[in-house]
């Protein structure tokens, strides 16, 4: 079921607030998926989804292989019948700002400040499809 990025319903908006693991999804340079687990928030608003990180994990590989614009990646959680799909560009971003707030982000849905992490890098999804049943 298709959702608005920018606008979903309440009931999907709030399944992306509860704490769940999700699923990320990069491409490996030989084209095949990378699937790993990872804390994720969703920024409607904004129109984006942001992952913290360490700057030398294969997903920030896989982004940053794919070139300037980043890579097309998909973010999934799930929860019995519930579930719910981002998807959209990656850029890997580095700007301390941006860190702290996805920091900040991660903290209020994950209810825990993750430790200071000085090679932390921040996945950031330029989102243009949301799917789901929430």
């Amino acid at each position: 079921m298709a959702v608005d990025v920018t606008n979903p319903s309440p009931e999907y908006l709030a399944f992306w607030r509860e704490y769940h693991l999700c699923t990320l999804t990069t491409p490996r340079s030989d084209g095949t998926p990378h699937v790993v687990p990872v804390g994720v928030t969703y920024d409607p608003g904004a129109g984006l989804a942001r992952i913290i990180t360490n700057k030398g994990s294969q997903k920030v590989t896989n982004i940053l292989a794919a070139g300037p614009d980043g890579a097309r990646v998909a973010v999934c959680q799930v929860d019995r019948g519930r579930w719910a799909t981002l998807e959209g560009r990656a850029t890997v971003r580095t700007e301390a700002d941006v860190i702290a707030d996805a920091v900040s982000r991660y903290a209020e849905r994950y209810e825990r400040t993750p430790a200071p992490n000085p090679d932390r890098v921040v996945i950031e999804i330029a989102l243009d499809r949301a799917l789901g049943r929430a």
